[in-house]
């Protein structure tokens, strides 16, 4: 008697048609999304195309959004590697039903309803809302550098720019030269797709330039408009004011202001003791559970502005999605230290945290001591073994959701560009990480 094994003839044909319930376990990811974007409102997207049927069939919204919700989820951001997942990846495709979208129909999806998938952040935390895994009270904000779709060696100082600019526009017109010379009046063959690209290049570098410009003159303007109220206020009070005069702008200071070309928005931005990084400060606001609450960017490295913005948004977003609960604690590292705001939330009835110093440290972080009613109101409550306890729930409430979303999956640099299309991008990813733990605690209970 021979061996006896199981048949494995890749060209039998399959007799009866697949049941794609077939391919994946009942408590798979996949199965998961696809029920969430059915309980999710899609009319945003839906609005956006013609209701009386006229033109090319387009690939279905739903089935979009749930492929890149589960791609985002797991990891998988470029349009490439999603079409080439929904080839090879069986949980793929049991989300497109067999469907293989190309990767530019994937791009422009996420280009033309970026704001509609941005608001599926929303629409995500009324589902774990829902299913009580929303419970506020204590929030913790904090923030991480994502690198930005471009090089740092892509920044330029003006002086590049202009030069660059020039370069440009005398090779296209050298180029329209030639052509004029080998096509006289006719139209002749289309542009090349490298002098296409220039002329993207050649818009992106006009507007650095611009900025920059725009800067100089703002700086110009103030320091102008600080002579001029000095000159008022000495002649009200017939006397010179004290103080040090207003130090007039350095007209040489432009051409060393730089700009990145690749993406203008982004910003070298830089943290003690880690390398400096060509990208935006990634925002959120978590609570606990680290189900996020609030998601945002910003190109400024500074945290200190961002307290009462995140604290505003995550209190906005919990009304937005329906789930009636009040903030009550807002904790919040040392970087966040803001006066004025700190003040405002506390008339607003919360209970803001943010240490004077670090732990450890006999001395403030700042030459300057933090002083005030504030500070002393946070010293006394930090200086008690509750208040102490009280804020070590920081770390516990949002640095495992920085590990598990720049480490675990990989989502370390954006892939579009510009502050609009990045911020969108950080609340889809802020969605995702809320759907992995709404699904996670779903199976749980099963």
């Amino acid at each position: 008697m021979g061996q006896n094994f199981l048949s494995c003839d890749r060209e039998q044909e399959l007799l009866l048609p697949p049941s794609l319930r077939e391919w994946l376990p009942e408590d798979h990811l996949a199965w998961f999304v696809l029920d969430a974007v059915e309980a999710i409102d899609l009319a945003a997207f839906y609005a956006s195309y013609r209701a009386d049927g006229w033109g090319r069939a387009a690939h279905e919204p739903a089935m979009m959004v749930a492929l890149l919700l589960y791609a985002y989820a797991i990891g998988e951001r470029s349009s490439r590697a999603i079409e080439r997942r929904c080839r090879e990846d069986v949980a793929f495709r049991v989300i497109c039903a067999n469907q293989t979208p190309d990767h530019a129909t994937i791009a422009r999806f996420r280009a033309r309803h970026e704001q509609a998938l941005a608001d599926t952040f929303t629409s995500v935390l009324a589902l774990c809302g829902r299913a009580g895994l929303v419970s506020v009270g204590t929030v913790a904000i904090d923030g991480t550098l994502i690198a930005a779709n471009a090089s740092r060696a892509a920044t330029r100082t003006h002086a590049a720019i202009r030069e660059e600019v020039e370069r440009i526009l005398a090779d296209a017109a050298r180029t329209d030269a030639a052509e004029d010379a080998q096509h006289g009046d006719r139209r002749g063959n289309e542009l090349p797709p490298e002098l296409a690209d220039r002329r993207s290049r050649l818009a992106r570098l006009r507007r650095c330039r611009e900025e920059l410009e725009a800067e100089q003159a703002t700086e110009q303007a103030a320091y102008e408009a600080n002579l001029a109220w000095r000159a008022e206020w000495e002649a009200e009070h017939g006397r010179k004011l004290g103080g040090r005069k207003p130090t007039p702008p350095d007209p040489d200071a432009l051409a060393g202001r730089k700009r990145n070309v690749t993406d203008p928005d982004s910003r070298l931005l830089r943290r003690a003791g880690r390398t400096p990084v060509q990208g935006y400060n990634a925002q959120l606001a978590t609570g606990p559970g680290q189900i996020i609450l609030a998601a945002d960017i910003t190109p400024q490295s500074n945290d200190s502005g961002q307290l009462e913005p995140m604290t505003s948004q995550a209190v906005e977003t919990l009304t937005a999605a329906g789930i009636d609960r009040e903030l009550d604690v807002v904790l919040a590292d040392g970087g966040y230290w803001n006066s004025p705001q700190i003040r405002h939330l506390r008339q607003q009835g919360l209970e803001p945290i943010v240490p004077t110093k670090a732990a450890g440290r006999t001395t403030p972080r700042t030459l300057s001591p933090r002083q005030g009613a504030e500070a002393d109101r946070i010293d006394r409550l930090l200086a008690t073994p509750e208040g102490a306890a009280l804020y070590r729930r920081r770390q516990q409430l949002i640095e495992p959701v920085f590990a598990h979303t720049k480490f675990l999956r990989r989502i370390d640099r954006f892939q579009r560009r510009g502050l609009t299309a990045c911020r969108t991008e950080w609340r889809l990813i802020a969605a995702t990480h809320n759907l992995l733990k709404l699904w996670r605690a779903t199976t749980a209970t099963a």
